[in-house]
């Protein structure tokens, strides 16, 4: 007998073999068939899957995180048997499920169409009606081997033989689709009721630029067709806001052939970058924060030392001076650490706290690259702090309230997940058991929750993410706390400790918003260009009635721009009217109408975006109420 023992604590008594399936029935069969599969001691499992030691188990539903990986793994297999029926010439890479839904990359000489998705569609339809179950078979290497060579799949034989001696090897069946698969996946499709193929792109084998071309086919799928809608929906939403076509029309920035994944910044964009850094390095000091730069290109021996040749070398960019061989810097924390090396450092001057918002350059492949979200250069707001052991917590703690303030700023709600070491990491297992509890540990005392992603920290390092929720529900991850005892031994760190010797300091890599640019982009969306006053590229546009009244109204712009108010005059030949809607695509805070009884009354006739007409208002009233806004950095006008 074994022991299971669920959430609420309770604990049943099984046999040896059972499937997670009649653990459920067992408790209750209205829970059998609502969930999806579950957690058994931290690892996702079907429903068909069967539990052969003791085990803490936790069911899963489609609202759980857990739940849509297991549903969208098994629609990737699902439109992958449809696909198979539909196109049987066709070639099966791999199909898992993603943030959002799931895809599949495949080898056909057909050229796959939005026809060919409608089809797709009606086809995995037709298969959940027909019900078929998921089967899930653990079988040898030579097995696994035979099977797939039997039917040709040259991508499925690849995997196998790369997979370790000692590897599980299972495949599931739906129908008569096969799939080389560690799962997990539904019990049957039958709860598949609603799907939307989305996509059709190109992908890479393996994502090697140097392998063939694959087609890779998106979709989404759901429980009920109303989630399916709710989900169009905001797509369609997602769709007016994005950032590439709002920032074009608000002059904001271009990318252009000549420079593939690097940004042009336009004078609004830089307005909106600038007042971004601006108020982050202004809090920065605030909390004892020191600004330092440092260069973009350091020898390649930096890096050897650092552990980014060995962990990072695909990513970066190289070059040669006076025939000896450099990197552009992937990362700013090598630099920040020749800095703290230039002097001694006493356990009096601990913990040490630099900031540096440094220029990376990072090789994206070409079809990752996405506006300003995925680009080849961008700023980070990194900072570097060198404390004393005794001190993580303190720290930690610090730089999380920080986090809370600045996205309260913004208006961004977030969540909070714990990364744990991965495979591909340096240093002794005792320093990350203290690092990654260290981590814990502030969490838990700030009353956050957070979600545990096992083998998902720095290679050096265990690390905080804090994911953003923008207004349509989407998350972003930005800020990142990711504790270090690596770095420090490799270079050499060093403090004079209370007895006069010297010890090592805990070094702590951290950023708010993460990437500058990928911020400015996440912001654009999040408000649809309609930015807060305080960052708003232009905050008010005088609109003068008629030519003559120009004069009148660059001498206002003057004025204003004096009080600390970003100001633009449309002095164009045109009817009010016309400059009014105008003013509103272009999504400025404030309008101000000026004619002769403005001019004569020292007013302007105020029109507040979206809002609309809020009358007469002197120039004078009308600066401290601006100024009042851009302050308190409202985010409401």
């Amino acid at each position: 007998m074994i022991t299971i023992t669920l959430p609420d604590g309770s604990k049943k008594e099984h046999e040896k073999g059972i499937l997670l399936l009649d653990i459920a029935k067992g408790i209750s069969e209205g829970l059998a068939r609502a969930v999806l599969g579950a957690v058994v001691n931290g690892e996702i499992k079907g429903l068909q899957e069967a539990v052969e030691e003791d085990a803490e188990v936790r069911f899963v539903k489609f609202e759980d995180e857990e739940g849509k990986e297991i549903f969208w793994h098994t629609s990737a297999h699902l439109m992958a048997f449809a696909i198979q029926r539909l196109f049987p010439d066709t070639k099966f890479a791999i199909g898992p499920a993603i943030d959002a839904g799931f895809y599949y990359d495949l080898d056909n000489s057909h050229v796959f169409t939005s026809e060919d998705l409608t089809k797709l569609e009606a086809e995995m339809k037709k298969i959940v009606k027909e019900g078929y179950t998921l089967e899930r078979k653990v079988v040898t290497r030579e097995e696994a081997l035979e099977r797939f060579r039997s039917i040709d799949e040259d991508y499925k034989i690849e995997l196998i033989e790369n997979l370790p001696e000692d590897a599980t090897i299972s495949y599931y069946q739906l129908g008569d689709f096969i799939d080389l698969c560690k799962g997990p996946h539904l019990y049957d499709v039958k709860k598949i009721k609603a799907v939307k193929l989305t996509s059709i792109a190109g992908a890479y084998w393996r994502g090697d630029e140097n392998n063939k071309m694959l087609q890779r086919i998106y979709g989404i799928s759901f429980p009920k067709k109303s989630e399916l809608d709710e989900y169009l929906e905001r797509m369609e939403e997602a769709k007016k806001r994005d950032h590439r076509k709002i920032g074009k029309e608000m002059g904001l920035f271009s990318m252009h052939e000549e420079g593939p994944g690097f940004p042009f910044f336009h004078p609004n964009g830089m307005v909106l970058r600038n007042e971004i850094e601006n108020f982050l390095k202004k809090e920065l000091r605030k909390s004892g924060y020191g600004e330092i730069k440092t260069p973009m290109v350091l020898n390649e021996a930096l890096w050897h030392q650092s552990g980014h040749w060995d962990h990072y070398q695909d990513n970066m960019y190289f070059t040669k001076i006076d025939e000896k061989g450099y990197a552009i810097k992937p990362m700013n924390c090598p630099g920040s650490i020749l800095v703290y090396k230039s002097n001694p450092h006493s356990y009096r001057e601990l913990p040490i706290r630099v900031a540096e918002f440094g220029q990376v350059h990072r090789h994206e492949l070409s079809g990752a690259l996405h506006g300003l979200m995925r680009v080849r250069t961008f700023t980070q707001d990194d900072a570097h702090i060198y404390c004393l052991p005794e001190q993580i917590e303190e720290e930690v703690t610090s730089i999380i309230k920080f986090c809370d303030y600045i996205y309260s700023i913004f208006g961004f709600e977030y969540n909070v997940e714990l990364s744990t070491r991965p495979e591909d990491s340096m240093g002794k297992d005792e320093d990350w058991e203290i690092a990654t509890k260290s981590l814990e540990t502030a969490l838990v005392n700030n009353n956050l929750e957070f979600k545990v992603n096992e083998g998902d920290g720095a290679f050096y390092g265990p690390k905080i993410d804090f994911h953003l929720k923008d207004a349509i529900g989407r998350v972003w991850q930005c800020g990142t706390i990711q504790l270090d005892f690596q770095m420090p031994e490799r270079f050499g760190l060093e403090y004079i400790n209370q007895e006069g010797g010297k010890s090592q300091p805990v070094m702590i890599h951290r950023a708010v918003v993460g990437s500058i640019e990928r911020f400015m982009g996440i912001l654009i969306e999040h408000f649809a260009g309609k930015f807060p006053l305080w960052i708003a590229p232009v905050q008010a546009i005088i609109l003068p009635i008629s030519d003559k009244y120009n004069e009148k109204a660059e001498e206002l712009r003057l004025r204003f721009e004096e009080e600390g108010i970003r100001t633009e005059v449309d002095d164009r030949s045109e009817k009010i009217g016309f400059k009014i809607r105008e003013a509103q695509l272009n999504k400025i805070p404030y309008s101000l109408v000026l004619g002769e009884k403005e001019i004569e009354n020292n007013t302007v006739a105020l029109r507040i975006r979206d809002l609309g007409d809020q009358g007469v208002i002197s120039t004078e009233e009308f600066i401290k109420m601006a100024q009042e806004k851009i302050k308190s950095k409202e985010i409401d006008l």
